[in-house]
């Protein structure tokens, strides 16, 4: 009998992959910013955290498109609910704001603005 795409030790597994996926993700994502202000000579105290704040939106947009490709739009609320629940194991660092498009247009937008910051203030 093949087992839920419902179940917990699913769950755990698309929760494992998404752990495993975040930081080459966000690299991937962030050095793009990080080497616009490499160029332009701009301090790396404000390249650091707006490559991080650059970078998050779309990692986290892949990783909720891996929640929604694994259990599909229907079943991917249950994920949430889930990880809500185990907040001190694999739901570290979850909040149910994260998966919301306007947080993620926060997050680009502030970084766009520190960029905007580091080119006045180099």
């Amino acid at each position: 009998m093949p087992e839920s795409e419902l179940s917990e030790s699913n769950y755990r597994r698309i929760s494992l992959i998404n752990w495993a996926l975040s930081v080459p993700t966000l690299l991937i994502f962030a050095w793009p910013f990080f080497f616009i202000c490499e160029i332009y000579g701009i301090n790396k105290a404000v390249s650091f955290p707006g490559s991080i704040l650059f970078g998050l939106p779309f990692m986290l947009t892949i990783l909720h498109g891996h929640v929604t490709m694994a259990l599909g739009s229907a079943h991917r609320k249950h994920y949430y609910i889930w990880l809500s629940e185990v907040p001190f194991t694999y739901g570290l660092l979850f909040h149910p704001v994260i998966i919301s498009t306007r947080f993620r247009l926060v997050l680009f937008i502030t970084s766009l603005l520190i960029l905007i910051f580091g080119f006045l203030f180099k």
